[in-house]
């Protein structure tokens, strides 16, 4: 049986970020560089490894894509409210990614080079994620009781 060669197939990947530009970055472009990291190893783990793993590796998709999502859906909330919800489920969504990659690094399907440096990027994103939370909440707080 032949093997789909999806590589030659796709358009030209967008270069991720370098350590540099994300410790410059903000949410906006860290999520979304994250999200391109986690379309990516799903990629190598269902299609270019040997491990064709499809149950973890689509839910940490899942997870790791929605992250960006909810932080672009914030960029258009109705209210402050509003706006902390989306920045809460994104929290929650990089919480949840940590969990999948945690799990397939300590099953064998992430070298500790490859867990590393995803794990470096989701807790800078759960860093910045918990501060623009704690921020928000500080400022509904704050206006409610004037």
């Amino acid at each position: 049986m032949e093997q789909k060669q999806y590589k030659g197939k796709r358009g030209k990947m967008a270069s991720l970020m370098s350590e540099d530009e994300k410790q410059k970055g903000n949410i906006q472009d860290l999520s979304y560089d994250f999200a391109c990291r986690m379309v990516r190893l799903y990629q190598y783990l269902t299609e270019d490894s040997e491990y064709k793993e499809y149950v973890m590796s689509k839910q940490l998709y899942r997870s790791g894509t929605s992250v960006g999502a909810n932080v672009r859906e914030s960029q258009h909330a109705q209210s402050d409210k509003d706006f902390l919800s989306k920045m809460s489920i994104a929290y929650k969504e990089a919480d949840e990614t940590s969990y999948w990659v945690n799990l397939l690094h300590d099953n064998g399907y992430l070298s500790e080079q490859q867990f590393m440096s995803i794990d470096n990027d989701i807790q800078r994103l759960l860093k910045l994620l918990s501060s623009i939370v704690k921020s928000m909440k500080n400022k509904i707080s704050n206006h409610s009781n004037k």
